[in-house]
């Protein structure tokens, strides 16, 4: 799977260069290509914002930078196309599991006071929020997208842990976890997961 994120700000992507995520692209079951789209703009100075129509607070992302990149690098518009924003439906984890079976994904990442309205006329196939509140700007939920799809994707996970996770089914939550020592700090492993009986375990589990 590729995931093109188009970002004002590449280098906070960091993160991603970690752990699992990591691992992924290495082992070749992701790609995430950054973008900084404001190699695009044609403006002398390289702006990519202005001041609102209408009057207002802040300022507003212009359409061509973000118009000329993205169809730079999807002429043929085969890749799905998704702007993060607070004011859209809030991911569920119903359609994570379905963005993971796409081949190719691209995140717009906003800033500023938002973006031109054309884009997404133009550009954008889908909009999706991580939550009712406001971010500086969108590289934070499109980290939280990135994660919680890549974890999906064929070969990146162990497919079993995925079936026994918060919300791998409606109404579903992850049952408490222990380990070693059975006893830490006078807080005792329940007993029934002790027993070896797994029918128990298994009830237990899921009460």
């Amino acid at each position: 799977m590729q995931i093109d994120v188009l970002t004002l700000f590449p280098q906070m992507f960091a993160p991603l260069e970690h752990s699992i995520i990591r691992r992924a692209c290495d082992a070749g079951s992701i790609k995430i290509n950054l973008v900084d789209f404001r190699a695009y703009s044609k403006d002398k100075h390289r702006r990519v914002d202005d001041a609102p129509y209408g009057g207002g607070a802040g300022l507003v992302l212009t359409p061509q930078p973000i118009v000329d990149c993205i169809e730079t690098l999807d002429p043929d518009h085969k890749a799905h196309r998704i702007f993060l924003t607070p004011a859209a439906p809030t991911l569920k984890q119903s359609r994570v599991v379905e963005l993971a079976k796409l081949d190719r994904v691209i995140l717009l990442c906003g800033h500023y006071e938002g973006l031109d309205q054309r884009v997404i006329d133009l550009c954008i196939d889908e909009c999706i929020s991580i939550g009712e509140y406001v971010l500086t700007g969108g590289e934070l939920p499109a980290m939280v997208l990135v994660d919680a799809v890549a974890r999906h994707v064929p070969g990146v996970l162990n497919a079993e842990s995925l079936t026994t996770e918060s919300h791998s089914s409606p109404n579903y939550h992850e049952h408490a976890q222990y380990t070693r020592p059975r006893d830490f700090r006078g807080l005792v492993v329940p007993e029934v997961l002790l027993n070896g009986n797994h029918a128990e375990i298994e009830k237990w589990r899921r009460k």
